[in-house]
């Protein structure tokens, strides 16, 4: 993760000397995306068997036209030099790093349904009143909360759940110093 670190850190700071920020972020998306949902494409760039001609073939047909020129020639030149197993890392960091770059934080939100967009946006206000910069939620469903919801934005967390609450009573009442044990 170290070498995909310092790869995305450099084709930022490309991006930027080239006005090409937005474009190449997008492109970053794009290829996050593909590496999150086909672990075939991840295994096929790591892998020591395929040679690199085809690997930078596979790369041209999947990517070619889709993403920005300085995209696909870092792609190119990754390939050339045998670090095109370090595409899906590179990614993911560059997306982070632009976050970084452009002061977003990003908060997760999971709730045990679809939350309706006027309370989302009463949970998005009082977020952005404890951070500067812009916010951006990711929302998440999960069932077992019962209710209520959770917030994760970095490594803190807000626990407004019934499942947290139940659980509180749960270990208050196994406390309870009134009860004798006999």
């Amino acid at each position: 993760m170290v070498v995909g670190s310092r790869y995305a850190k450099s084709l930022l700071n490309l991006a930027i000397e080239n006005g090409q920020l937005e474009p190449v972020y997008n492109d970053m998306l794009l290829i996050r995306s593909v590496s999150k949902s086909n672990p075939d494409f991840v295994n096929m760039l790591e892998s020591p068997l395929i040679k690199t001609d085809k690997k930078q073939s596979i790369i041209k047909l999947m990517f070619e036209g889709k993403v920005h020129e300085l995209t696909m020639k870092f792609m190119m030149l990754m390939a050339e030099k045998k670090r095109e197993g370090y595409l899906d890392d590179i990614s993911f960091s560059f997306v982070d790093q632009y976050k970084q770059h452009k002061n977003i934080v990003t908060a997760v939100l999971s709730s045990a349904f679809k939350l309706d967009s006027d309370t989302k946006s009463k949970i998005l206000s009082i977020i952005k009143e404890s951070f500067n910069g812009t916010v951006e939620i990711e929302e998440k469903i999960d069932a077992n909360l019962i209710g209520g919801f959770k917030i994760k934005i970095g490594d803190r967390q807000v626990d407004a759940s019934v499942q947290r609450k139940l659980n509180d009573l749960k270990k208050s009442f196994s406390h309870n110093p009134f009860v004798k044990d006999f």
